[in-house]
């Protein structure tokens, strides 16, 4: 773990309560130096809260923030040395682009040449130079959200925080900005901490995801290795679309027995070094999961038939059964797979994943 004077940010002991109720429990993190760090999870799970609280927004209950080695717990935003966008554009609708962007800097007292700098940069890197005369009510969502990530650039600080900040964006224009912004950090190369409920976000933006669960962060890893090795059923069935496949069964003698069928595990790890469970859940991944010929070659090969065929343009999802239970994959959409035909499926242990059914533990 890296120390909190060498970290960007570092997070010792944070809890956050309201009343009896506990949003943030004791939670200790360390962003890099020029880390792009993606806070995901689903709805009321305290990403954005810790974000606030990072940010100054909200007073916590106890532990302490560092930011560039500072201790800011008890500091005014303003002096935390960040620049925050929010999922709200939050711009003053009766002034320009160019006013908005420079407004905190004028409030600040800066010199007006640095000022002319600061919103020349942030216009040429998010390419807002013509939008510069217009007003909010002139611009399009997606021009309104650069014009708020410049507003946080122009502070020309370590750290920029993103609260949700592609929501209210239809999904082309998402994709649009998700690519500017990874460019921008790519650019700058700050310290950047982003809050999304939206798995793709995060899997294209982090050099590192932490996956939060009621205010508790539950595997902090880079994207790779969330999406491979998930450290329990939550982070599993969180990350991918669509989701895992988890298939009950019971662990005996070197393979899962399901619904009578031994799927055997001899190439795969087992992390666990205790006394196993009985009771296991296997997780696969529907793109993992071998069609036709190819299903042939896998240590774990099983005939079904298509109960449900989703076309996606570029790949097919089809849903079938493996014994009495669901069982979803990927195929290339030239199969042309129909509703009720035979199929034959497979799957290597080996890029599976096996957990307790009991605590929901990774084995």
């Amino acid at each position: 773990m890296t120390s909190s004077a060498a970290a960007s940010v570092s997070i010792r002991d944070l809890s956050l309560s309201f009343g009896a109720m506990k949003v943030l429990q004791e939670m200790n993190l360390d962003v890099a130096h020029g880390e792009f760090l993606v806070l995901l999870g689903p709805s009321g799970c305290g990403k954005s809260t810790l974000l606030n609280c990072i940010a100054g927004l909200l007073d916590v209950t106890g532990g302490q923030i560092f930011i560039s080695g500072k201790n800011v717990t008890w500091e005014e935003p303003k002096n935390r040395g960040i620049g925050m966008v929010f999922q709200s554009y939050a711009l003053y609708p009766q002034m320009t682009v160019k006013k908005n962007l420079s407004f905190g800097l004028r409030v600040a007292g800066l010199p007006r040449a640095e000022i002319e700098k600061r919103v020349a940069r942030a216009s040429e890197m998010l390419q807002i130079e013509p939008l510069l005369d217009r007003k909010p009510a002139n611009l399009s969502g997606g021009q309104r959200q650069r014009v708020a990530i410049g507003r946080a650039l122009v502070r020309d600080v370590d750290v920029f925080l993103f609260d949700e900040p592609l929501s209210n964006l239809d999904a082309k224009l998402r994709s649009d900005l998700r690519v500017e912004i990874k460019r921008l950090h790519q650019r700058l190369e700050n310290t950047m901490i982003y809050v999304t409920h939206d798995q793709i976000e995060a899997m294209t933006l982090a050099d590192r995801i932490a996956i939060m669960r009621d205010g508790i962060i539950q595997q902090l890893d880079t994207p790779h290795e969330i999406y491979n090795r998930p450290v329990n059923l939550f982070v599993a069935g969180f990350i991918g679309s669509p989701s895992m496949n988890f298939i009950k069964g019971t662990l005996r003698d070197g393979a899962i027995i399901v619904d009578g069928k031994p799927l055997p595990l001899d190439r795969y790890a087992l992390e666990s070094r205790g006394e196993q469970p009985a009771e296991v859940v296997l997780g696969v991944r529907p793109e993992h999961a071998m069609v036709g010929d190819a299903a042939q070659e896998m240590p774990v090969v099983f005939d079904t038939a298509i109960e449900i065929v989703e076309p996606m343009g570029s790949d097919t999802i089809a849903w079938a059964r493996l014994g009495e239970q669901p069982f979803t994959f990927r195929s290339d959409t030239e199969l042309g797979l129909r509703v009720g035909a035979p199929i034959r499926l497979g799957f290597d242990p080996a890029r599976a994943s096996v957990f307790d059914a009991a605590s929901g533990e990774r084995l």
